[in-house]
């Protein structure tokens, strides 16, 4: 089965695309208008034995989680079967992440002390619920339009690799976040670069509860003395606007009905069990009832459970801000109001006459790479740290496969990648997490080399891995 061209299950696909060793994430717009996300699982993963009702559990697991007041993460809308494809839907953005504002350079202390108060806080709460997140990255760390950083991925590489992180893998993986931030800051903050480098051995040694305490006792070393989020929020604003809808974005018109196949939902679970869900037809959301029945979900902090107050809940509750419930209150009352500006709809739907027009040609045009990019945040790494790279590869808009590998000078290792360009998205994000180790300074140069479809193209970035 082809990629849908106009959606999956009522959710809109945009031209903004990257790859993760999970597959192939696309910005998305939820059947009732907002931003949203959608990944398609790598066929060659989600086929292996065992690793869809892997995922499918996981999602289970972070939906009660959710229900009962833990937040923090990105919401799961559903997980859907398409012929062969398997589908993750999120209730909301996965984008910009991290990595994203990191490669852009628009992190600064406070947002990055905001960063590490929320991670640190639902992980927390996570391991208080008897689970962990597995993956933790600045890849999977999604700020939202109001400066809230929150989780995404969770459970997901897991399920995939069929194994359970301990808790210390997640501590790990916050430590290396907050020396990854310490060094984005070092030059416009370097008190606060200092804090962060001592928050990250605080985690390794005396836990992540220890750590974000101490990161919270020293804001006063952050420029203006506290913690704060309006840089962080204005900098993932100005990466959030989609890219115009191709063409398949395009709604249908009236009185037509879009096919997009039989759509099943995978999350639905019949007394407790796991099975596959019912079917609906194509341009209809699927919606999953919850395991006590009702199809009704709220997500985010301050949904409260019946009976009880959890661990969890109360880790969220104490762990809340004032003024991000403030935030949470303005977002929502926001998502209220009715839009209505002519203007925003004229410009959308110009964009998406021209995207059809320039799809008009047809389908068959072969992908041709235009443009190869590779940045770092990180001019100068520590010991034992992990180097973020952000690749980017644009093409002309056509469809076809794309070969490309990383090569790594100082390990002399090449990581190899395939994807899928589908007609009408242009732009390609590659990432590449480096694991440098040892006792030595030295020039490290990651290289993004395409291979086919040719002629190859390279660009490449240098940073010093000291220690």
């Amino acid at each position: 089965m082809s990629n849908p061209r106009q959606g999956i299950a009522g959710f809109r696909l945009t031209e903004h695309t990257w790859i993760t060793e999970l597959g192939n994430w696309i910005d998305a717009i939820s059947p009732d208008g907002r931003r949203a996300g959608a990944l398609l699982f790598d066929s060659r993963i989600i086929e292996l034995p065992g690793v869809r009702d892997r995922v499918v559990s996981a999602v289970l697991t972070d939906r009660r989680l959710v229900m009962g007041g833990l937040g923090g993460l990105i919401p799961v809308a559903d997980v859907v079967a398409a012929g062969e494809q398997v589908w993750l839907l999120t209730a909301q953005a996965v984008t910009p992440t991290l990595a994203s504002l990191l490669a852009a350079g628009t992190v600064e202390a406070g947002g990055a002390a905001a960063v590490l108060a929320d991670t640190s806080q639902t992980l927390l709460a996570l391991h208080a619920s008897g689970v962990t997140h597995g993956s933790v990255h600045p890849g999977t760390v999604v700020v939202t339009a109001d400066g809230a950083a929150l989780l995404s991925e969770r459970g997901l590489a897991d399920a995939i690799r069929g194994e359970i992180s301990p808790p210390d893998r997640d501590v790990s993986g916050w430590a290396a976040l907050a020396r990854g931030l310490a060094g984005a800051c070092q030059r416009g903050a370097p008190q606060a670069a200092a804090a962060f480098e001592r928050a990250a051995a605080a985690a390794t040694t005396h836990g992540l509860a220890a750590a974000r305490s101490g990161l919270l006792a020293e804001s006063h070393v952050l420029p203006g003395g506290m913690i704060t989020r309006d840089r962080l929020a204005q900098a993932a604003r100005g990466q959030s606007m989609f890219a115009q809808p191709a063409a398949y974005g395009m709604p249908a018109p009236a009185g037509q009905e879009r096919d997009e196949g039989d759509i099943v939902t995978l999350l639905h679970v019949p007394q407790g069990r796991e099975s596959a869900g019912r079917t609906t037809h194509a341009g209809q959301a699927t919606t999953s009832p919850s395991p006590g029945g009702g199809e009704a979900m709220r997500f985010g902090p301050g949904v409260g459970a019946a009976g009880q107050e959890s661990t969890a809940q109360r880790i969220w509750r104490e762990g809340a801000s004032p003024a991000r419930n403030g935030r949470a209150r303005a977002v929502r009352a926001r998502r209220r109001r009715t839009i209505v500006s002519a203007l925003v709809f004229a410009a959308v739907m110009a964009g998406a006459v021209l995207a059809w027009l320039r799809l008009s040609d047809g389908d068959d045009t072969p992908v041709a790479v235009e443009k190869v990019t590779v940045t770092t945040s990180e001019k100068t790494l520590g010991c034992d740290s992990d180097a973020f790279v952000s690749g980017r590869i644009d093409t002309n808009g056509g469809a076809g496969e794309i070969r490309y590998e990383w090569r790594m000078n100082l390990d002399k290792d090449v990581e190899e990648g395939t994807l899928r360009a589908t007609a009408g998205t242009t732009s390609y994000d590659v990432d590449l997490t480096w694991r440098l180790q040892g006792e030595r300074t030295a020039k490290a140069t990651a290289t993004l080399r395409v291979l086919s479809p040719g002629p190859a193209r390279t660009a490449k970035t240098t940073f010093t891995y000291k220690c």
